[in-house]
């Protein structure tokens, strides 16, 4: 199935005067992951203790746009610098996972949305992580697969939160949303796990 992802070398085009730049003023790609995952744990706690949510919301798909330029400026400094470590690519996992966590779960808190929709979100957020991985750790390459990988999760909660910030709070179209994610969350996992078997086979 269709996933952002896919756009990814276009999107790093984009980027690659950018990523010049960072390796010049000497940024390291660990660095830059560090400084994404704080920025997203501030993100996410700002969305948590704000008495309005609307001004984070409102700067949520901004922010989610530009933590997606910054997961792909770490991976590209490091691949066109030869500054690839395993360590690095520990940090590179973890953070994504602690990162979507910290920004999804807050959602729990706002009116309208059932507590437990964004909190299973975050669960099967990471488990598409992990099922990528297992396809590493059975010996073949890392799966990317769709429809809900990391960036189109950040798409799915970019819209979110215009379309709450807006107005559209109802009951029905909140509960019918996050239980779309949820569903394919989970086609997410059975199409990574799936075609990594099928490369081993």
């Amino acid at each position: 199935m269709p996933s952002i992802y896919e756009i990814k070398p276009a999107f790093q085009r984009l980027l690659r005067p950018v990523c010049v730049a960072f390796h010049r003023a000497g940024a390291t790609p660990n660095q830059i992951t560090a400084v994404t995952l704080a920025a997203s744990l501030g993100m996410g706690l700002w969305l948590s203790v704000a008495r309005d949510p609307m001004l984070p919301l409102v700067a949520m798909p901004v922010f989610l746009l530009l933590r997606m330029a910054a997961n792909a400026l770490d991976g590209m400094i490091a691949k066109q610098y030869n500054l690839c470590t395993r360590a690095g690519a520990i940090l590179n996992e973890v953070a994504d996972v602690l990162a979507d966590s910290a920004l999804y779960l807050p959602f729990a808190a706002l009116a309208g949305i059932r507590p437990v929709f964004p909190v299973v979100v975050a669960i099967l957020s990471a488990t598409t992580e992990v099922a990528g991985l297992a396809a590493v750790s059975a010996g073949v390459a890392r799966r990317h697969d769709g429809p809900m990988g990391k960036s189109d999760r950040a798409l799915a909660f970019g819209v979110l939160s215009v379309a709450y910030a807006a107005g559209l709070r109802s009951r029905i179209f909140l509960d019918g949303y996050m239980v779309a994610i949820i569903l394919l969350l989970l086609i997410t996992i059975v199409n990574r796990c799936r075609r990594a078997a099928r490369e081993i086979s």
